[in-house]
């Protein structure tokens, strides 16, 4: 009950602060009281005793379940932990790991994190924590993050099986600020074109751009392909920094505006990093927020090209609102629009459920087959900078459409992908040839170039009928399948081998999007789509 009295307490007093020359809105002040009220003779004349904090929390997320699908509430206990992705850093012993056969396996160690200082390997098991056995007892990937993560400086003993040791090897960790990156990958696609994938908009983004973008710079890079499918979005303050990297000083990036709020206009500085050059940016319907951000500021000045499919459609800014007992709510303030002056929010009038489904509907609709089912009426057209025709109402329409490839799903790719088959081989793989495989092929380029598959495949085969993953191996599924099964098998073990910018190194060649992207700048179409930027 005092936390309820505190919450509406605290609602009424920032209230009156906010509206000190206005009277108190009588309709807010009453709703309060009334609230207040309900909870008071709860409180003390229910037949059956209630946890009045529970009914708070159920209350304020009902409140803003109605509101739209993008206002939250964290509570005080999860906050630290959603925050994670968008500070860039948790706190721990610094590992990525499987479970694999019922046993923790370090598929790598964190760079910089305590756990790679040690000298802890990809291929370890992590057969103890704290003395207490977790090898062979059902342990789930949430008590390997309950057990191995805490407070930076604190201690964990972890006991270690490794390949060729007798006996288990006992290591004390002191736990650490570990970083999450959110740029999975950057390589050289061949001696002009550099690529990088990022997977959020975090604090740490830009470091990490820059970074990637110096040595790819320093290794000839004259265009880019910048990978934003699936990424979901993060911090507007990054995709601002982001975008400004491609586009000239006073080029309008993004604006945003709400009910309280004026109309703010984001431009670019001066000094970006890559205004020159042929850009792609690749799009799916994955790509939410801060990525529609950036790709609606680069198409709207015909900046570079957009490739892929219509990205999900999320135009809306979330303030982080704080509550007396330490949770927070996570509201919808403003909407965000790109320069041309679209608004790429799609339509939530249908509930949060029906939101969040309307990419998966596509499928049923045909759009993620042929972009000829996607109908915009008059009203949502806007026009780029080359006057190009571009639509707002439901995410960013790509200026090259590439539909899904399923040509080659077939049940046993989809149930080797699902139950985790194929993860699990290359570890196993990986763990079993490491040496050997890292002395024939010391770099990525030349395991791309020399690495043979055929065996492999016979040996996968055969493990996946040792497994206990009910998989069904049919000849033809597999010839039908083959150059994808072959081709993620493949990108698994050089993740393993080295990291995930070796898997996309790998893999990207398989994947329309990217292929498209490539041909793109190769066969010099790039130039026919009538962009702004005439010298590069």
């Amino acid at each position: 009950m005092k936390l309820l009295l505190t919450v509406v307490m605290s609602i009424t007093l920032s209230f009156s602060a906010f509206s000190q020359q206005q009277e108190l809105n009588t309709e807010f002040r009453q709703a309060a009281e009334k609230l207040t009220a309900l909870l008071y003779h709860i409180e003390n004349s229910y037949v059956d005793s209630v946890s009045t904090n529970k009914l708070v929390d159920d209350a304020i997320r009902k409140m803003l379940e109605d509101l739209d699908p993008h206002s939250v509430y964290i509570p005080a206990e999860d906050v630290a932990k959603a925050n994670e992705g968008l500070e860039g850093n948790f706190e721990g012993i610094g590992v990525q790991f499987n479970i694999l056969k019922d046993t923790i396996i370090v598929v790598s160690p964190i760079a910089g994190g305590p756990s790679e200082s040690l000298g802890i390997m990809a291929g370890d098991r992590i057969v103890s924590i704290e003395g207490e056995n977790v090898a062979g007892v059902g342990i789930t990937n949430k008590d390997v993050t309950d057990k191995l993560r805490g407070s930076k400086g604190t201690i964990v003993n972890v006991g270690i099986s490794r390949r060729g040791t007798k006996d288990p090897l006992d290591f004390e960790i002191i736990r650490d600020e570990i970083p999450i990156y959110s740029l999975d990958a950057s390589y050289m696609v061949n001696d002009k074109i550099g690529y990088i994938k990022l997977n959020r908009f975090s604090k740490t983004t830009m470091d990490e751009f820059t970074t990637a973008m110096k040595q790819l710079k320093a290794n000839g890079m004259e265009d880019l392909i910048l990978d934003l499918q699936g990424n979901g979005g993060g911090l507007l303050e990054t995709a601002i920094d982001l975008a400004d990297e491609f586009l000239k000083v006073n080029e309008l990036i993004v604006y945003t505006e709400g009910r309280s709020y004026p109309r703010r206009d984001r431009s670019a500085t001066a000094n970006g990093d890559f205004e020159k050059g042929r850009l792609v940016v690749l799009m799916d319907e994955g790509s939410a927020s801060a990525s529609e951000i950036v790709a609606g500021a680069i198409q709207d000045w015909d900046r570079g090209l957009v490739v892929g499919r219509r990205s999900f459609g999320k135009g809306l800014v979330q303030r982080p609102i704080p509550l007396p007992d330490g949770s927070y709510v996570r509201l919808t303030t403003q909407k965000y629009y790109t320069p041309s002056g679209r608004c790429i929010q799609k339509s939530y009038e249908d509930g949060a459920e029906a939101y969040y489904m309307e990419k998966y509907e596509r499928y049923e609709t045909g759009e993620v087959f042929s972009l000829d089912s996607l109908h915009a009426p008059d009203s949502l057209k806007y026009f780029t900078d080359k006057k190009r025709i571009v639509y707002g109402g439901g995410g960013i329409t790509p200026d090259v459409f590439v539909p899904i490839d399923t040509t080659q799903s077939t049940k046993l790719n989809t149930d080797l992908i699902r139950k985790g088959v194929m993860n699990s081989f290359a570890i196993t793989y990986s763990n079993k040839h490491r040496k050997q495989l890292l002395k024939t092929y010391p770099t990525v380029d030349k395991f791309i170039e020399s690495f043979e598959m055929n065996t492999v495949i016979e040996e996968f085969k055969a493990y996946t009928a040792d497994e206990d993953s009910e998989i069904e191996w049919t000849d033809e599924q597999y010839a039908a399948s083959e150059k994808m099964i072959k081709g993620r098998l493949e990108a698994l073990i050089a993740r393993n081998l080295w990291n995930y910018s070796a898997y996309y190194q790998v893999f990207n060649p398989y994947w329309p999007a990217f292929s498209h992207a490539v041909d793109i700048l190769n066969d010099n179409s790039y130039k026919n789509y009538n962009l702004a930027r005439t010298e590069f």
